[in-house]
């Protein structure tokens, strides 16, 4: 049986829907006061490279779990260039790995990241079908 996933988004009223998801945590969905909204909530677009980066970052820090690696922070830049035609897509979007630390062992993080994006994240598969990514990684030895 394929694992799947059910979300229930319910419309609040205006221009404004709340999301369930499988953590039993909820969000909310509103559109900017320039598209109607009120800006109360998350936007669409953006939450999809949210997830993308969740889901690569998930598999980064667990890789640095079992690597056993040294990293004092850790932080994902998402940037996204939207088509301008409608309906508007991200036609080319790129992920900046930022790294921090001290004693960072700058291959075997090379080696996490490039293990996400070319293996484990799902997320990242399915931008791959309609997005141009880039990958950047960075070490800042602080």
């Amino acid at each position: 049986m394929a694992t799947t996933n059910h979300i229930t988004t319910k419309w609040l009223g205006n221009m404004q829907f709340e999301s369930t998801n499988p953590s039993g945590l909820n969000l909310t969905i509103d559109a900017s006061p320039d598209d109607g909204g009120e800006g109360k909530g998350l936007r669409p677009k953006a939450l999809m490279l949210s997830g993308l980066a969740g889901c690569s970052g998930l598999d980064v820090a667990s890789l640095i779990k079992k690597m056993k690696l040294e990293v004092d922070d850790f932080q994902i830049e998402t940037i996204a260039n939207l088509t301008d035609e409608h309906p508007k897509f991200y036609d080319a979007v790129t992920i900046e790995y930022h790294f921090h630390g001290k004693n960072l062992d700058e291959k075997k993080l090379q080696r996490a990241v490039d293990l996400s994006v070319e293996k484990y994240c799902g997320v990242m598969e399915m931008f791959r079908q309609f997005a141009k990514l880039e990958i950047k990684t960075f070490f800042h030895k602080d």
